[in-house]
């Protein structure tokens, strides 16, 4: 056999092993399941969403759209409840904030200036209150609607119990606030702010409890709807679960990314495990005790956008083996953990 028709020979075996090597592949590919996409989607939005809530036993969930005002979805169901126009009068006054109550019996949804209150059994508006001086960054309800809590631009959060009337303003940030949340009861407010802090602070008497310092800008803060845990994450590369009874830190998430910036953060029911979502489509499981990610997903980008992308403004666990989330895209989706 001459040299060329050995050469002829030996790539026509390296082409064969190639092609086999694609076919294996494939068909790996047909017999396993696709973890990273959801098990189901549904449209809530349909150019997108301003703003989104899953209720903590995700239930629930409020959607902020320009055509479809403020939409409240039975996420059990993915039926339609409520459609809430009041806060879309014109487009400088969209809805970029909302919260559903822990005991799911009120909805606050918030735009820069104003805030308003609603019955999820009635689906009426407990009240709308304007917000002066400064602009709304975040707001958190309490059980009941007894109270909310406003984060603002100027560096205040205000805290206002909304059967008394009584209003309490924290004053210890020095820059504008990024986060808020509190406790199901009200008592216990978290807030984190350009200033490189976060606190934990008494809703009653404004007292700090707690002060976290991060090296950088505080931009996304949390606390477990039971009491047992606080979050606080930077804008580069610090995100720590601290004990709410000790004010210890637990553990540092793990990642190695310059940096991971958080959009939403949910604890799970039985405190071992925490969800994340990022403005990157990303959704991330991690292990609280050691901070180690354990799963992540990117959730369905708007497909008329380039390059594709979609925040993911709020994740909750369903059950022990499923999540769902609700994003930028306008999409609620299902995804499965195990």
């Amino acid at each position: 056999m001459t040299e060329k028709s050995l050469i002829i020979v030996r790539n026509r075996n390296i082409c064969f092993q190639l092609a086999s090597y694609f076919v294996f592949l494939s068909l790996l590919a047909a017999c396993s399941p696709n973890a990273d996409k959801p098990v189901q989607r549904w449209q809530h939005a349909v150019e997108g969403a301003y703003a989104a809530n899953i209720s903590n036993d995700a239930t629930l969930s409020v959607v902020s759209s320009i055509h479809h005002g403020i939409s409240l979805w039975d996420l059990e169901n993915n039926a339609l409840k409520y459609n809430w126009f009041q806060q879309q009068d014109s487009s400088d006054n969209l809805v970029l904030a909302a919260d559903i109550s822990d005991d799911n019996s009120h909805v606050v949804t918030a735009s820069r200036e104003n805030f308003s209150v609603w019955s999820v059994e009635t689906g009426q508006a407990l009240g709308y209150w304007q917000v002066r001086e400064s602009s709304i960054r975040d707001i958190a309800l309490a059980n009941e609607a007894r109270s909310v809590l406003i984060g603002k631009g100027n560096g205040t959060v205000v805290h206002v119990n909304l059967n008394t009337g009584r209003r309490l303003e924290f004053l210890g940030h020095q820059e504008r606030i990024n986060a808020v949340d509190m406790l199901p009861n009200g008592r216990i407010a978290i807030s984190g702010s350009n200033d490189f802090v976060a606190y934990v602070w008494d809703t009653e008497t404004g007292q700090v409890i707690y002060r976290f310092n991060h090296p950088s800008r505080v931009t996304m803060v949390a606390l477990d709807a039971s009491g047992r845990y606080a979050f606080s994450a930077d804008s580069k590369k610090a995100a720590y679960v601290w004990d709410l009874k000790t004010g210890k830190q637990i553990t540092a998430l793990k990642y190695t990314n310059r940096q991971e910036v958080f959009s939403t953060v949910q604890f799970s029911p039985d405190g071992s495990l925490l969800l994340t979502g990022a403005p990157s489509r990303k959704v991330s499981l991690w292990q609280i005790g050691t901070g180690e990610r354990i799963k992540s997903w990117r959730v369905t980008p708007r497909q008329d956008t380039r390059p594709a992308g979609a925040v993911v403004y709020s994740a909750a666990f369903r059950d022990n083996s499923q999540i769902i989330t609700e994003s930028s895209s306008g999409y609620a989706e299902l995804w499965q953990i195990n």
